[in-house]
């Protein structure tokens, strides 16, 4: 059985290299946390896939929130992503919601055909959704989507716990639109590990919790090193 995967914010190379060395399965690549992560810039990615070995996760978000935007800042957003694409991205985190609260299909489609193939995050805008597993159905089958990053709740995984177990048992039923890998996130404290792993929970992603001083001081590699530990332990 592979290790469980552990997946840590990064927003620059020294945040990367640290979380590397701290024992980082994968990074996500992010930019602006006061706005819950942006689309980083294309030179970030550049100087962050030249320090590190591990796979990147770029994300693909304009604006704080989860729609789409108008059809200028989405344009934008495509050009972004075909931009990062050109420097050698290969994986991505995106997702948006529409003004029912269901998925915005239109612009997860026009986005992941601009990366042609490559795999992605569905993110956290699922625990903003009117119906979570309604979202799982009607994303079923698109092409490279392979994780949800959720916390099973918009206020955190110790709300959202309940449902994370659920979709769990679901995805290991096989039931249609839990084929995607789940990834808890969001408010994730070690003291949810143990439930999560028996639960067959196998992907884990932490932001402020790699970071014991605060956003603004770099990821701590002993403390991605303590959640490997625990993950692996």
């Amino acid at each position: 059985m592979s290790r469980p995967i552990l997946e840590v914010i990064a927003l620059d190379a020294a945040d990367a290299a640290a979380a590397e060395a701290g024992g980082a399965d994968r990074l996500e690549l992010v930019t602006d946390m006061a706005s819950d992560g942006l689309t980083p810039p294309r030179e970030v990615f550049a100087a962050i896939r030249a320090a590190v070995t591990v796979p990147l996760r770029v994300m693909l978000r304009a604006a704080d929130g989860f729609a789409a935007g108008d059809a200028r800042t989405f344009d934008a957003l495509c050009a972004d992503a075909a931009a990062l694409r050109a420097e050698g991205a290969e994986e991505f985190v995106l997702g948006f919601l529409a003004e029912d609260g269901g998925p915005d299909l239109a612009a997860v489609d026009a986005l992941t055909e601009v990366i042609d193939g490559c795999r992605w995050t569905f993110h956290r805008a699922i625990d903003r959704a009117a119906d979570r597993d309604g979202l799982r159905k009607r994303l079923d089958d698109r092409p490279g989507l392979d994780t949800y990053l959720t916390a099973g709740s918009a206020a955190g995984v110790d709300d959202g716990l309940p449902a994370l177990l659920a979709e769990a048992a679901r995805a290991a039923a096989g039931e249609p639109g839990y084929g995607p890998q789940i990834m808890a996130g969001g408010g994730l404290t070690l003291a949810h590990v143990p439930r999560l792993r028996a639960a067959g929970v196998t992907a884990f992603h932490i932001g402020g919790a790699a970071r014991p001083a605060g956003w603004t001081a770099p990821v701590s590699p002993a403390a991605v090193q303590t959640w490997r530990a625990a993950l692996d332990g």
